[in-house]
């Protein structure tokens, strides 16, 4: 079985977009919520800080960008490695 690269890094990228708005969102309206996961995301998205909602959407873009190309690689990555393997056999009964 091979898996469709485009559809799992679409599939990785909105999913890991969504978490990022909904807590970016969340703080927002609570500030001490996610702080650690927030700061950490500023030091790894240039152009991100936790303030305003400016920040959270462009957050939210490198989140699809970061979650489609992991998807991506996984994909590609699982492919590369399945080629030429055999199913195993099955019981027959």
């Amino acid at each position: 079985m091979r898996l469709d690269v485009r559809a799992l890094a679409l599939t990785f990228g909105l999913l890991w977009a969504v978490s990022f708005l909904l807590m970016a969102a969340a703080n927002q309206v609570w500030p001490s919520y996610g702080t650690t996961f927030l700061a950490l995301c500023d030091s790894l998205y240039p152009g991100y800080a936790p303030a305003g909602w400016g920040s959270v959407f462009v957050g939210t873009l490198y989140a699809l960008v970061d979650g489609s190309i992991g998807g991506a690689v996984v994909a590609w990555v699982y492919n590369r490695l399945a080629t030429g393997r055999t199913p195993a056999p099955t019981a027959e009964a």
